[in-house]
């Protein structure tokens, strides 16, 4: 900052909020509707002295502001903020507590876990209705002033399609940690994330978006740090509008924008996962380090007529009231910063149910969703929510409004639990398959609304659903009791390692099979950072607070021939994806489309060929399916894919329905490093827990129809396009119709 500063602050300006720097000084603007008195603190450029403290000298429509000339980027701040300490009536002043600004752009220094972050004495009898006089400055981070300036003008964002999406979702710090060639303060920071090694493996894979997990700094856990660990995933966000410093290694911002102008030259979106259902202020007995100590009464949703407690329908203490026209405008105005500052082109929204609820529960009309969906800017990035959280009427998937993708858990659990071999699982897999069109087709949305994934950053990793059948979480302190029980996974012989070569390539044929599935599904497909690689965490389904091996991605493992084999086979079923225009069909099927005469868009068989009638849906034994779409390929013309899947413990003959055509085999998962060939034979051998793709190219109407003619004939078509709803009771006599 600079030597000559006034000995008062001017007024200011109330808009725009947070600090922002015009060439002859620094505009303050915070929002508190019950604060008496708010205070600008000034620090030396590494944040461990105060230098001087300033009352901010207007308020206007409930937002504190002041002026100072002569102030410049690199000025170090915090807020002290005056008023009633009632808890019992929600408010929770203390000016001893010094406080970031929600809109601080970067900060300085480290939490430093103290009981003088705490509003409260924290071993005092009255709990948090005590007030602790202890100055929390050194155990604080700062807020610093910056400069925005940055040239975009040379920045294209890719704009891919929904339908040709790929989502890829890492971690800025697990991605590189271990990955050699880099200099050490560079691992774990966007400076890896932007190498070419890194960007050049994705091309390889065939990904289109990288999605993030939060970047937003954040606070680790106190009972974390005493346990020697960290938060990991960082779902703890300390600001809104600023990145986690360690992921800065040169602790500037433009190397973020530099990791998102190469992403974006080499053609890959950049989605954030981001936390605005709660911050990491906790509950009642939560430290204060910003919103609580600026208006805990206005930020947070309290419980009516027991204003001292946090509703908490996040598990996390608190959650963020978003009905408040503020805290909306603080969310709003956050994800614009990232949009127009940093060029992100979407968001994955933690517990995006909770930012869709009102006073009254969960509502799709809510006033986030109706502002996002009017916003010129946001409303073209892509909108991704987690459709539940744990409050009442929580699990919201597929309720969410037009212009959202929502995670498709149903997808993970039904896709898992089919290829492990559960029985009746027919009718639901067909309905995955499809875009799970039971969910999401209404109010015109497309398939790829439900964003498809067999493993994420919570839970197993691929290479663990297929080894593990029990969680191990015990490096996380809590006796294994955290994470989910149920992982619809199966070990297949071995809890965990094992040198059994019928079980290891059992494992490993089923993870083809999951992926497959996974990437010939219609829907957005999304992969986890490091499954193309067999990345294991050991049986731990619920690493967040492992900021070690355990977590991040195993570079060595992905050079091995096991790790090799597993990233050559995503790439190719990626590879399959793009080059046949049926897996990403855009339009939900209902069997109702001729292409050709006799032949529908999609249909479902047996092994032998037959269509499904009701009661073979109904078997709880049928764990073969084979699915046949047709429609344009990518030269206009019709072509046809049968995928055949056996997920019964022994091999299967599949015949391909009629007629019959020059088949070609485009992919086997028990035969993996097999070169498409033409089919040999009448019928495909499908090992157990195993998927084989074939295609064909019908040549025109006139050939079809000779092949029609000449095929075997199995009775009149049935119009078993669409498999019985899932969860639904169908006719006692199971009539078919012609």
């Amino acid at each position: 900052m600079s030597h000559v500063l006034p000995d008062r602050l001017s007024p200011g300006s109330p808009y725009p909020l947070g600090a922002s720097w015009d060439g002859l000084g620094v505009n303050f603007a915070v929002f508190s509707a019950n604060a008496q008195r708010i205070e600008l603190c000034l620090f030396d450029p590494t944040g461990r002295k105060e230098m001087k403290r300033f009352t901010l000298p207007e308020c206007t429509d409930e937002i504190w502001h002041g002026y100072l000339p002569n102030a410049h980027p690199g000025t170090a701040y915090g807020f002290r903020a005056h008023g009633p300490y009632q808890p019992q009536n929600g408010h929770r002043f203390n000016p001893h507590k010094l406080l970031l600004d929600p809109y601080a752009r970067k900060l300085v220094g480290q939490f430093r876990w103290s009981d003088a972050l705490f509003s409260y004495r924290v071993h005092s009898n009255r709990l948090d209705l005590s007030i602790d006089r202890r100055d929390s400055a050194p155990a604080m981070p700062k807020c610093v002033v910056i400069d925005e300036a940055f040239d975009w003008s040379h920045d294209t964002r890719p704009n891919v399609p929904w339908g040709e999406t790929v989502l890829y979702e890492a971690h800025v710090r697990g991605a590189s940690m271990l990955r050699p060639n880099l200099r050490a303060h560079e691992r774990g920071t966007f400076a890896a994330l932007s190498s070419p090694e890194f960007i050049e493996h994705l091309q390889k894979l065939g990904v289109t978006a990288v999605e993030l997990l939060p970047v937003h700094a954040f606070l680790n856990d106190r009972f974390l740090v005493e346990r020697g660990l960290r938060n990991y995933w960082g779902y703890n966000t300390a600001a809104f509008f600023a990145p986690e410093p360690s992921y800065l290694s040169t602790h500037r911002l433009d190397e973020m924008r530099i990791a998102v102008r190469q992403l974006h030259a080499a053609g890959i979106e950049v989605i954030l996962d981001v936390v605005y259902n709660h911050t990491c202020e906790g509950g009642e007995m939560g430290p204060t380090v910003s919103w609580r100590g600026l208006d805990n009464a206005s930020y947070y949703r309290l419980v009516p007529g027991d204003e001292r407690h946090h509703i908490n329908d996040t598990g996390c203490g608190n959650t963020l009231n978003l009905p408040h026209p503020r805290v909306l405008q603080m969310v709003m105005d956050s994800l614009r910063y990232w949009s127009t500052a940093f060029n992100i082109d979407g968001f994955r929204f933690d517990l995006g149910v909770t930012l869709g609820r009102e006073h009254n529960g969960f509502d799709p009309g809510s006033g986030f969703f109706d502002a996002l969906r009017q916003d010129p800017i946001l409303s073209q990035r892509k909108l991704i929510s987690e459709p539940w959280d744990i409050g009442p009427g929580g699990y919201q998937l597929g309720n969410h409004p037009p212009g959202f993708a929502e995670w498709n858990d149903r997808f993970r659990d039904t896709v898992r639990r089919f290829w492990r071999g559960d029985a009746g699982l027919r009718p639901d897999l067909a309905a995955r398959l499809t875009g799970s069109a039971d969910l999401f087709n209404r109010r015109f949305r497309k398939p790829w609304a439900s964003v498809n994934f067999v493993a994420s950053h919570d839970g197993f990793t691929l290479a663990d659903i297929v080894a593990y059948e029990q969680k191990h979480n015990e490096a996380n302190g809590e006796n294994n009791n955290d994470g989910h029980n149920e992982n619809c996974s199966s070990n297949w012989g071995v809890e965990g390692s094992s040198d059994d070569p019928a079980i290891l390539e059992t494992r490993a044929r089923v993870a083809r099979s999951l992926m497959a599935t996974l990437f010939m599904a219609l829907g957005t497909p999304m992969m986890l950072a490091g499954d193309e690689s067999c990345r294991t965490q050991h049986g731990n389904n619920n690493a967040y607070c492992q900021d070690n091996e355990l977590s991040w991605i195993d570079w060595e493992r992905a050079g091995s021939e096991e790790g090799r084999r597993m990233t050559e086979f995503v790439s190719r079923v990626i590879a399959l994806r793009k080059q046949h225009p049926l897996l990403r069909e855009t339009r939900f099927l209902f069997g109702d489309r001729e292409v050709l005469p006799g032949l529908y868009d999609i249909g479902w068989f047996d092994e032998r060929g037959f269509p499904l009638t009701i009661e073979a849906w109904q078997d709880p034994e049928g764990r073969a399916l084979t699915l046949r779409r047709a429609g344009p390929g990518l030269d206009g013309e019709t072509e046809v894919l049968l995928m055949m899947l056996n997920a019964s413990g022994g091999m299967l003959r599949f015949a391909p329905p009629a007629p019959h055509l020059e088949w070609h085999v485009l992919l086997d998962t028990a035969d993996p490093d097999a070169p498409p060939r033409p089919l040999a034979a009448s019928e495909v051998e499908v090992a157990g827990h195993g998927l084989v793709m074939l295609a064909a190219r019908p040549v025109g109407d006139a050939d079809w129809q000779a092949g029609w003619q000449a095929g075997p004939q199995h009775g009149p078509r049935l119009l078993t396009a669409l498999p019985p709803d899932p969860g639904t009771v169908l006719p006692a006599d199971g009539e078919s119709h012609t």
